[in-house]
């Protein structure tokens, strides 16, 4: 019987460092995670799917410094570190994109763009980024995006309706029809939203849910047990998504027998 052998994996998680946004910032980003500056560089780093859109700060030794945006990821990379750098990531919230960039989030879906190129007010503030350490940007944050954003009755509406279907979609698997008729809303509608304010469809939304919580638990049960844990229809689902998502099987990636990795600099820099 097949049973998950555990290895070290390095993902960017493991060092992140994350706190809550200040209240003022609430309705925009839900966190914002520091990454310090690592010496071992030796191994690689993976980058797991995510349904965030992120704003990062990032800050090489040398001196350089750039914003960019990452957009929700629908497959893991794997990435290796040319030089030592030190990233402040500001995680925005369900229905935020639109407010907070100017686009939908579903034009951000597996992308990198630096921040300047977009047409929201947050790009007016990459100057302060850059230039500002990370509790500065905060403050300056908190005190002056509010003030530029217009927190309208159609984008508290929309944020309510996408924090109860992202709640239910990521305590459990459920399936789209029934959170939309929880929601009083059609599927239709309810795609929409998540491709608006998201950038995945709420299926693609539940995978990455349910991904997560088997890498959060890895354990030495049997792969058919794990796959019943977490809502699979059998061990097969799981692997067949796994592999779709991480590009490997799950028996590879526990016992550390990932894809070829790539410099990081290729993703942020793209």
């Amino acid at each position: 019987m097949s049973v998950l052998s555990i290895a070290p994996v390095r993902t960017t998680e493991q060092f992140e460092q994350l706190r809550e946004a200040p209240a003022a910032l609430r309705p925009w980003v839900t966190g914002i995670g520091r990454i310090p500056f690592l010496d071992d560089l030796t191994e690689p780093f993976t980058h797991i799917p995510q349904a965030v859109t992120t704003v990062v700060v990032r800050a090489e030794r040398s001196g350089r410094r750039d914003v960019v945006v990452v957009g929700p990821r629908t497959r893991a990379t794997y990435k290796r570190a040319e030089e030592s750098a030190a990233c402040q990531r500001l995680r925005l919230a369900p229905a935020a994109v639109r407010p907070l960039l100017g686009v939908a989030a579903v034009e951000l879906t597996d992308r990198v763009r630096p921040l300047a190129d977009f047409p929201g007010p947050l790009a007016g503030f990459e100057d302060q980024l850059l230039h500002s350490t990370p509790d500065q940007a905060v403050r300056i944050l908190e005190y002056a995006l509010p003030q530029a954003l217009s927190d309208d009755a159609d984008h508290r509406a929309h944020r309510r309706l996408l924090d109860a279907a992202t709640a239910v979609l990521t305590a459990r698997s459920i399936p789209v029809p029934e959170v939309a008729a929880r929601l009083a809303v059609s599927e239709r509608q309810l795609r929409t939203l998540f491709a608006t304010g998201i950038g995945l469809s709420p299926k693609q939304f539940a995978r990455i849910g349910r991904l997560h919580r088997v890498l959060a638990d890895p354990t030495a049960a049997p792969l058919a047990t794990t796959a019943a844990t977490h809502g699979y229809y059998d061990q097969s689902h799981m692997t067949a998504e796994f592999r779709t998502l991480m590009g490997t099987a799950p028996s590879a990636y526990f016992r550390g027998a990932l894809p070829a990795s790539t410099p990081c600099a290729t993703e942020l820099r793209s």
